[in-house]
């Protein structure tokens, strides 16, 4: 019998996807100490937002893509965990409005220069666990 797919499962497998924007995030674990998920950090995409938009390219909005922003991110990136930086460059708030006539694509270079400043600095006291 297969394992069910849980929260704890999921954020197990992303937090180890460097090109997660939920890796951006701060990492949260329970008191009970099962699991960990990570929180979406927009700020990170905010902060860079101007330097991802002048690193686009605008390409045509293909039907295939409308309301799925994981499909463009994973056929742009090879990871779906791109659709949330892909909706927030477009000024698309919802997934039920993307549905574009061109649509804003990040270069990769640009999204990899973003990621590096991905860590809130954080004292050494409040590190409590390593997972190699």
């Amino acid at each position: 019998m297969a394992m069910p797919f849980t929260i704890d499962t999921e954020s197990r497998q992303r937090e180890r996807v460097a090109v997660d924007i939920n890796f951006s995030g701060n990492r949260y674990k329970t008191e009970n100490g099962l699991y960990t998920f990570p929180a979406p950090e927009l700020a990170t995409i905010d902060k860079h937002l101007y330097f991802l938009l002048t690193h686009s390219t605008q390409k045509e909005f293909e039907q295939k893509y409308i309301m799925r922003p994981d499909y463009l991110s994973y056929d742009e990136y090879q990871t779906v965990s791109l659709s949330q930086m892909l909706m927030y460059v477009n000024n698309v708030m919802s997934v039920e409005a993307f549905n574009l006539e061109l649509v804003v694509v990040p270069t990769l270079s640009a999204v990899v220069d973003m990621l590096q400043d991905k860590f809130i600095q954080q004292p050494v006291e409040d590190l409590f666990e390593v997972n190699w």
